[in-house]
């Protein structure tokens, strides 16, 4: 769906109207936590999620640990739901034979960095991968599910959208009240679009951001950097996206120097048929611009069509990783040999 005008905004009379059916969308949500029996695996899960829909960069925080833990000998897996693919699971995305319409465009960008595991039933994947051998187990997404039990939860924050108008779906962008999320989560991680937080003492405006005085819980700053993003700098493109918010994409092209020639917005994880791509390329001709998409959206693009389309990647920078290892150290500990959790 396409992330709807209303939620970035102050609430109005759109929201007001919706603001029940939130309600109703929260209290189902509690009480499915309230009667879930999770699933405890053997091995340590690490859960990475969000309090909005829409995207906020928890796929590049559940990459970015995947490396981090692989630094220090740890085989983590991952487990998705694998939106926008067919396949309920639990299956192993294998880029050399899944596409995205199979498992999605997340798990296919997994896929190419460790082993991961889509799966609708998230405790299932998490004991598929256990089966496979699994050391540590990364949850994209599922923050809001109550059937694996977590033993880290990071809740990520865009800092530039923050919690939209801080009203529950569908009235804003909110899975759950602020407060009853924030207070299940170990830590916030929040992400800045490119070089504007500084690693020093958390600001006031974040206090505000988070709606937390004073805030309880670690805030780990990292921000999204583009990759080989210099060649665009004066170079005119036509971009297109089909992200939970395009914006960012564009802003990111513009900071980095490119001329945007022309700009098209879908809807998140889009898949692009054959008249919207033939649009694209002639808008590419009409403006003498080169067609420029993110690495989610190439991965959804049939094989033939890539062809002539740039792609802009980024990856998650922390400002202290010193405080991620604080976190994660009580975990790496627990790995004993073989891979398995050593518990008391």
């Amino acid at each position: 769906m396409r992330t709807p005008d209303f939620w970035s905004e102050p609430p109005g009379l759109v929201a007001g109207l919706l603001a029940p059916v939130g309600a109703a969308f929260d209290a189902a949500g509690r009480l499915r936590r309230a009667v879930a029996r999770p699933y405890r695996a053997p091995v340590p899960v690490i859960c990475v999620g969000n309090l909005v829909a829409g995207g906020s960069g928890k796929t590049p925080v559940v990459l970015s640990l995947v490396a981090i833990l692989a630094r220090r000998g740890i085989d983590a897996h991952i487990v998705t739901r694998g939106y926008g693919g067919r396949l309920g699971g639990p299956a192993r995305a294998d880029p050399a034979i899944h596409d995205a319409a199979a498992v999605g465009d997340e798990a296919l960008l997994a896929a190419g960095r460790a082993r991961c595991w889509v799966a609708r039933d998230r405790a299932a994947g998490v004991r598929a991968a256990v089966d496979a051998g699994a050391q540590a187990i990364l949850l994209d997404d599922g923050f809001q599910n109550p059937h694996v039990a977590k033993d880290l939860s990071l809740v990520v924050v865009d800092a530039a959208y923050g919690f939209g108008n801080r009203r529950l779906i569908p009235a804003g962008p909110l899975r759950e009240r602020i407060p009853s999320g924030l207070a299940r989560a170990d830590a916030i991680v929040l992400i800045d679009g490119g070089g504007g937080i500084e690693p020093s003492a958390v600001p006031p405006s974040v206090v505000q951001l988070l709606g937390l005085a004073p805030i309880d819980r670690p805030v780990l700053r990292a921000a999204l950097e583009p990759v080989d993003g210099e060649r665009f700098a004066g170079q005119p493109v036509v971009a297109f996206a089909g992200i939970g918010r395009p914006e960012k994409f564009f802003a990111t092209l513009r900071r980095l120097g490119a001329k945007l020639a022309a700009t098209r917005a879908f809807p998140d994880h889009h898949f692009f048929r054959a008249d919207e791509l033939a649009a694209l390329r002639r808008d590419a001709e009409r403006t003498g611009a080169p067609l420029v998409t993110t690495a989610k959206d190439w991965v959804r693009l049939p094989p033939s069509e890539r062809a002539g389309i740039a792609v802009l990647a980024v990856e998650l920078r922390w400002r202290d990783e010193s405080a991620l290892d604080a976190l994660l150290a009580p975990l790496i500990d627990r790995i004993g040999d073989g891979g398995r959790a050593v518990r008391a």
